[in-house]
């Protein structure tokens, strides 16, 4: 249903000042025509924030973390909340049709309830809500209806392959990952990486944390768990390889032997694009860039258990299931927060994560506190980890 004022559908942004939510503005400011912003949040990038509002003429914030409002007048010209509650009232206004979570990391799994509950079509980029909450969302679902379109650019790509064929003719997914800057690096030459050669992605244009994510290869093991929830494939039935050139997005195989894959230019802006529109398509003469001839040549490459243990361990805690993939996502929070700041090396993230896990047992999912207390547990542990290895 598109809201009541106009033709336009009205758009919410949760995480507005990442590098989604820019990259989201920048599609809604191409397609105002079509497109709305009602609501914007952030968690502290206050100015930033403020700014965003006024250029897109939005009055409603929410600023998720109350802590970094120093100056309310920073926000006096706009109708402005703080925290969970504020982001569930916006995503339940009236107005608003779709909301986009591009929320970093586990903090987006409330948005993603509250925003089914509230029966809004959501654009997920948040892979986390289904990483750490991928039952109760499912349940939510189930209860709720709505719909839920993904954004990150390799579930786009399955999304679209399968659109109009049964699930139950899938044979398998493949998920294609670039290998991250260190993909040709000697194994030994791993130790002594800097932080600026990890942010230096060779071909996505990504925020810090999932650029640090795409390094350890972590991200693609939190995508093959968002894409058994999402898909209901299984486990065994779901793989990556990596691609460097990051034009294939994902292949799709059928029970026939039929494959299907996605290509396109890697930029976010596509299935931001597909993600708001659908199901229609939308023209964007800023997106059509592809030409078959001129394009490198296609590699593809199985992935070296050796080289990324950090993709291994995130596939075996969504096979383990329960409060596993909380804690594996946690304690990579944690770590690469670590290394961001410099307080780890590069090869010291696996580490955290494997002494977490090592230290905390598994529970059941039965409701959203077993995964607060499973993520909070494995924050404290994953800090102390980090405190050791600097000691």
């Amino acid at each position: 249903m598109v809201s009541k004022k106009k033709d336009k559908i009205g758009v919410v942004i949760l995480g507005s000042t990442g590098s989604i939510g820019q990259s989201t503005l920048s599609v809604v400011e191409r397609h105002s025509d079509l497109f709305r912003i009602v609501a914007l949040s952030a968690n502290r990038s206050i100015d930033l924030l403020a700014e965003q509002a006024h250029k897109h003429s939005v009055t409603k914030v929410v600023v998720t973390d109350a802590s970094a409002i120093k100056d309310k007048e920073e926000l006096s010209s706009l109708e402005w909340t703080t925290g969970v509650d504020g982001i569930a009232e916006v995503v339940a206004d009236p107005e608003v049709d779709i909301v986009v979570n591009a929320i970093v990391g586990a903090a987006g799994l409330q948005a993603t309830l509250s925003t089914i509950e509230a029966g809004k079509k959501l654009a997920l980029a948040n892979k986390e809500s289904l990483v750490v909450g991928g039952p109760l969302v499912l349940e939510s679902l189930r209860k709720c209806g709505g719909e839920i379109i993904p954004i990150d650019s390799e579930h786009s790509a399955i999304y679209q392959c399968i659109k109009k064929e049964e699930l139950r003719t899938l044979s398998r997914l493949i998920l294609t990952a670039s290998g991250g800057p260190f993909f040709n690096l000697p194994a030994e030459q791993l130790e002594s990486v800097t932080l600026q050669q990890a942010l230096k992605h060779p071909t996505w244009e990504m925020g810090q944390k999932v650029t640090i994510d795409s390094a350890t290869l972590a991200n693609k093991a939190l995508e093959i768990i968002e894409a058994h929830f999402l898909f209901g494939v299984e486990y065994e039935s779901i793989s990556a390889v990596i691609h460097p050139q990051s034009i294939v997005h994902s292949f799709v195989e059928f029970i026939d032997g039929s494959v299907l894959a996605q290509l396109g230019s890697p930029t976010m802006e596509l299935p931001i694009l597909y993600a708001l529109a659908h199901p229609k398509r939308v023209a964007d003469s800023a997106l059509r860039t592809f030409e078959p001839a001129s394009l490198p040549s296609l590699e593809f490459e199985s992935i070296d258990e050796d080289r990324f243990p950090m993709f291994w361990a995130g596939v075996q805690a969504g096979r383990q299931g329960g409060t596993a993939p909380a804690i594996f996502n946690a304690s990579n929070e944690i770590a690469v927060e670590a290394f961001l700041k410099r307080q780890i090396k590069f090869s010291e993230i696996p580490m955290v994560v494997d002494k977490t896990s090592m230290s905390l047992g598994v529970d059941e999912v039965d409701s959203l506190k077993d995964i607060v207390v499973a993520d909070e547990s494995a924050r404290e542990v994953s800090g102390e980890v980090v405190q050791s290895i600097r000691s």
